[in-house]
């Protein structure tokens, strides 16, 4: 990805995933890296960002969106993660 802001490296949590940008006239989609972190030190938020490769997007300029998540946040986020996966792979199995 040219111009990338986010460091991509073997501790990326998904570097490569599909993603869409939604504007008011516009929807363009990529693929995106995503990568959830803390500090190392003194830990006191868990970052949530996203960053999608703007290489063949028209109206998103380079950037990347980030979240700051308390370590309530960011269970709740990953409850919710979990609970959609199930739904996900139920409906899968369910069309085999």
């Amino acid at each position: 990805m040219p111009n990338r802001l986010l460091k991509v490296n073997a501790y990326t949590t998904l570097d490569l995933v599909d993603a869409t940008a939604r504007g008011h006239d516009f929807e363009e989609s990529g693929v995106a890296v995503l990568n959830v972190t803390s500090p190392r030190e003194n830990p006191d938020h868990v970052k949530f960002q996203l960053e999608i490769d703007n290489s063949h997007l028209d109206s998103v300029p380079a950037h990347a969106d980030e979240a700051t998540l308390s370590a309530d946040q960011a269970r709740t986020l990953a409850d919710a993660l979990n609970s959609h996966a199930d739904t996900v792979e139920a409906a899968q199995a369910d069309e085999d």
